[in-house]
């Protein structure tokens, strides 16, 4: 009475609680490497990182258009020397009160814009004239 090789998994018949429990067993694994690992995301955290993303690129875009009206301005090197002498929780103020973050057609300023303006603008090593800003763009 000798068993082969073959005769140990072909004579195996799972019970249903067996089968039940190993496929609730596979899935939980799948959620769990597709959620870490694989990318998966809620429908929430999508909703989330959107707004995230609309927010940033709003900010983006208003900090770019300060910048541009900064140096635009008379008295630009001025200013910018007057930027870079404020601590960095002053700038953001000095921007806004110069008026240079907004934009016509927007009752409030953008948050993060004034901070993202005066950090480009602190970054900048010499003033770029206005021409040189226009045919950038």
């Amino acid at each position: 009475m000798s068993e082969t090789k073959s005769d140990g998994w072909s004579a195996y018949q799972p019970s249903k609680t067996m089968w039940f429990w190993s496929i609730v067993g596979a899935s939980i694994l799948t959620m769990i490497v597709g959620f870490t690992w694989g990318g998966w995301t809620t429908a929430g955290r999508a909703e989330m990182l959107r707004e995230q993303a609309v927010r940033v690129a709003r900010a983006e875009l208003i900090s770019d258009i300060c910048v541009h009206n900064f140096i635009s301005a008379v008295n630009a090197a001025d200013n910018l020397k007057e930027l870079k002498s404020k601590s960095s929780w002053e700038r953001d103020d000095f921007i806004k009160n110069g008026g240079w973050a907004m934009v016509d057609g927007l009752a409030t300023p953008v948050p993060d814009a004034a901070d993202t303006c005066a950090g480009a603008l602190v970054d900048l090593k010499e003033l770029p004239s206005v021409a040189d800003v226009q045919t950038s763009s």
